[in-house]
């Protein structure tokens, strides 16, 4: 099962929308101070490159979110052979067929992508960045401002591609 490319599209601008309420109406200078950044500094980056390197950096992570959030993606693998995926007919492709009319709606829904998306922030990239910063030498607080920005953009990237991908 492949996820909707328009769906993948939408759900990499999440993280620069979180990021913009995130990174400087909620906590912006709370960020600027553990991350020690300086207005100076923001403003002398190339924003157009940088904007457009992450979005295409959550696109890619997208596509990985996707087969995180919808159990379907991976059903396909369960059928596959040396040549490849098992086509045709035959026992295999008959249960295959079979499992993905029975299940190819189940838990699609955009609470079920959130729940797995959160729990992608908090268990796989929050100690990530946790690790990362024990060794920049930052704080806590680094590390809660940081991780808890993924647990959110994840979990509401998460909620849309299980809805509509």
């Amino acid at each position: 099962m492949m996820p909707n490319i328009v769906t993948l599209l939408i759900a990499a601008i999440v993280p620069m929308l979180v990021g913009f309420l995130w990174y400087s109406l909620l906590f912006g200078k709370s960020w600027m101070q553990v991350a020690g950044m300086t207005e100076e500094k923001i403003k002398s980056g190339n924003m157009p490159l940088i904007f457009g390197l992450s979005y295409l950096m959550s696109f890619l992570a997208s596509f990985l979110l996707f087969a995180m959030v919808v159990h379907q993606a991976s059903l396909p693998s369960l059928f596959m052979g040396e040549e490849g995926f098992v086509t045709g007919s035959g026992d295999a492709f008959d249960q295959f067929t079979v499992l993905m009319e029975q299940f190819k709606g189940s838990f699609r829904t955009f609470k079920h992508g959130a729940f797995h998306g959160f729990f992608t922030g908090l268990l796989f990239v929050t100690p990530i960045l946790a690790i990362q910063a024990m060794f920049e030498r930052k704080g806590f607080k680094y590390v809660a401002l940081n991780g808890g920005y993924w647990i959110v953009t994840l979990a509401l990237m998460g909620g849309i591609l299980c809805q509509w991908g």
